[in-house]
């Protein structure tokens, strides 16, 4: 049978459109080895509400689709990788650890992937989903009370003391280790915004985002400022109780009060973020009630469930970009989902011992649906 002129056509036309060039496959649609393979490559999410708001793009990096939930398997993979690298652990050996959650959890979960143990030491002021995650991976945990850094009790000495009394087993210090935590930053963190941004009209204009170890806020300034030439402003967002805002802005360290938000805000500069710190453009200090005015607005506005750092990051973003101006485009970090926090953020009790209920706008009230 002799095809029609009609069907050969056709079929002319439909082999041109499979010969045609693939598009590059994004990196998500590649497949990756394991839990190790999937951290990282996350994508831009635009803040839809607030960027129509200011007239500005408002993107958050979203850290929380990191298959441990957060920013920090990122510092938990280039920890564990130091300890290997520099011969701190052998097989079957334990990764010992200070945290206050969220490392933790990224460092059990890469324990497990690559067959260590983990022992984690806490404050005991951190969330008990938090806990619970922990010892659900597997997680030996020590939840123990919260002093300051200069007290022996703090839980980085308990966990650095901890890991000395064992035998094969490696302290890995997320804190003051620069080569495991700044690092990784420095290579994935930094490169993927530039790479996500660096081709839009404008490009980056600003990055700004809290800082608990320094790690993500010192490794990506680090990489943006040298790729731009200075030219992206790199600022840090400070919750109540923290050192840095002042010493950022004013060259001074001031102390006291505390902050809803857990994990972030800092006591002293570590030696992740004193390399970089000179290079910040300037910091910006985020009440508690902003905060939480933002986690109730995003998830009413944008479907967005996030925690209080998130929220912080954001309510920054947002000011950020109003003081760059109009059409300017600021990328923050989205750290983590309000899941893990939900027993206090969405509890009518909780928000009226932190005395922050009264931020809530009338017409959000309905989404606190704990007691």
């Amino acid at each position: 049978m002799i095809p029609s002129r009609i069907s050969r056509l056709a079929f002319r036309s439909t082999r041109t459109l499979f010969s045609a060039p693939a598009l590059l496959p994004h990196p998500h649609s590649l497949p990756v080895d394991g839990f190790v393979g999937a951290v990282g490559n996350t994508p831009l999410i635009r803040i839809k509400s607030l960027s129509e708001e200011t007239g500005c793009e408002i993107l958050g990096k979203a850290e929380f689709m990191n298959p441990g939930g957060s920013v920090k398997d990122r510092a938990a993979l280039g920890l564990i990788k130091w300890a290997e690298q520099n011969g701190k652990i052998k097989p079957g050996g334990t990764i010992v650890e200070g945290t206050a959650g969220n490392t933790g959890i990224g460092l059990a979960h890469v324990c497990r992937a690559r067959g260590y143990k983990c022992v984690i030491y806490m404050p005991n002021t951190q969330s008990q989903e938090k806990i619970d995650l922990l010892r659900m991976l597997g997680a030996e945990v020590h939840p123990v009370p919260a002093v300051a850094f200069e007290n022996p009790e703090n839980y980085n000495h308990q966990a650095k003391r901890h890991a000395e009394r064992l035998e094969n087993a490696a302290w890995v210090n997320q804190f003051d280790n620069a080569a495991g935590n700044r690092q990784i930053h420095i290579e994935t963190t930094g490169p993927e915004i530039w790479s996500q941004t660096s081709t839009l009209p404008g490009g980056l204009q600003g990055f700004i985002c809290s800082t608990g170890t320094g790690g993500t806020l010192a490794g990506t300034t680090r990489f943006l400022k040298e790729k731009s030439e200075g030219k992206v402003q790199c600022w840090l967002a400070d919750p109540p109780g923290s050192v840095l805002e002042g010493f950022v802005n004013r060259g001074v360290i001031e102390r006291g009060g505390g902050s809803i938000t857990e994990g972030i805000g800092q006591g002293r500069v570590t030696d992740n973020l004193q390399p970089d710190i000179g290079l910040l453009d300037g910091a910006l200090h985020i009440p508690d009630e902003k905060t939480i005015k933002m986690i109730y607005h995003l998830l009413q506005n944008d479907g967005l469930y996030f925690g209080a750092s998130t929220a912080l990051n954001i309510v920054a973003a947002k000011e950020l970009a109003v003081k760059l101006g109009k059409g300017s485009r600021v990328v923050t970090i989205l750290c983590d989902g309000a899941y893990r926090y939900q027993t206090r953020l969405f509890s009518k009790k909780w928000l009226e011992s932190k005395d922050l209920l009264k931020f809530i706008p009338e017409e959000h009230k309905h989404l606190i649906t704990l007691l």
